[in-house]
């Protein structure tokens, strides 16, 4: 018999697929000198989103929930991202991440049930945007719509999971309810972006800083950050990865909806690039382990990919914002290399324990 953790091996390797056909597709987009693939930058979002993202989420999901089907949640949102540039109709790939995302949302009703609590509910609802995202794609909404909803799935799950960490604090029952008041601003500006784009991307953008201002208040990252090793890497991460979701709601704020250019650029990558990846980052070495069944060694070089991820996405959003062309280039090249430099330092971390580096 195959060991579970084995197993789960194609489902990992399906996700990384699809993180680097999507790092491709946007280098493609930035107009940059690598070989031609106009299908991969025209998915570059769903590879990212649904199959770089939904499936690794989905796994992490199955593997806590330890029921069989619910591993068909990784399994239909890789292959759905695959078909998307496999030259299938674009509604044959959306039609099974749409399914995906309905086999989440039962993933977290099982949860829920389980378990009651505020947090679950969020990572639930969070769930629940990115079905809605998928349905309207499905149906033909444009991705410049449809993206607010992806947003709230991962904004909504890093922030349901943060919640459950904040108990450690003890925080006081006002904490509480001003996090679900400052979420239900950020869902309500999501929902009005169908029918009010600019209004809705508005008021998301401040549900967003709203958001922001809460986790860094409540985080334990506040305090963590005084430890050592990983658990000071992890807190770094966070709480860097939460300026920039200050950042990218600061710019929804400010500049309302727009469906393409350098600002949409720059709050969207500040978002999924700057806040996402910098919480990936700070979770792959305790959630690779857990999906793995695999000892992970932290080193300090963890910092380096860190640290590119944030230099170039700085880079990348002062180019958008003052029409430096060359710096929007550069800053996206470098944050693909940014996550080309995380995967090998993830892979390394796994496979080479430091006892066999020193010849110990």
């Amino acid at each position: 018999m195959i060991p579970p953790q084995l197993a789960r091996v194609p489902f990992l390797a399906l996700g990384m697929l699809c993180l680097l056909l999507a790092v491709w597709g946007g280098l493609v987009r930035l107009g940059l000198e690598v070989p031609s693939a106009p299908v991969l930058a025209f998915h570059h979002g769903p590879l990212m989103v649904s199959g770089f993202l939904g499936t690794v989420i989905g796994l992490e999901r199955a593997v806590a929930l330890k029921r069989a089907w619910t591993y068909a949640v990784p399994l239909l949102s890789g292959l759905g991202a695959l078909a998307l540039v496999a030259g299938l109709p674009e509604r044959a790939g959306a039609a099974l991440i749409v399914l995906a995302s309905l086999g989440l949302v039962g993933i977290f009703t099982v949860i829920v049930r389980i378990q009651p609590a505020l947090h679950s509910v969020i990572m639930g609802v969070g769930a629940g945007c990115w079905l809605v995202g998928n349905v309207l794609w499905l149906f033909g909404q444009p991705v410049h719509l449809v993206v607010h909803w992806w947003g709230a799935y991962l904004v909504l799950t890093i922030a349901g999971e943060r919640l459950e960490l904040s108990r450690l604090l003890d925080p006081p029952p006002s904490a509480k309810a001003a996090f679900q008041a400052f979420v239900g601003v950020y869902l309500g500006g999501v929902a009005l972006t169908g029918a009010f784009p600019d209004a809705g991307a508005r008021i998301a953008g401040a549900g967003m800083l709203l958001v922001t201002f809460w986790l860094f208040v409540n985080d334990i990252a506040r305090r963590t950050i005084r430890g050592t090793g990983l658990t000071r890497f992890t807190a770094v991460c966070l709480l860097s990865g939460y300026v920039w979701l200050g950042v990218s709601g600061f710019l929804l704020l400010a500049s309302g909806h727009v469906p393409a250019g350098p600002v949409y650029d720059a709050a969207l990558h500040a978002l999924f690039l700057g806040f996402v990846f910098a919480m990936i980052f700070g979770h792959a070495p305790i959630i690779f382990p857990a999906v793995l069944g695999l000892p992970f060694f932290f080193r300090p070089a963890f910092y380096a990919h860190l640290a590119v991820l944030h230099a170039s996405l700085a880079l990348r959003v002062a180019g958008d914002l003052s029409a430096w062309n060359d710096g929007r280039a550069w800053g996206g090249a470098l944050n693909g290399l940014a996550i080309l430099l995380f995967i090998a330092s993830t892979v390394y971390a796994i496979l080479r324990p430091p006892s066999l580096q020193s010849g110990g």
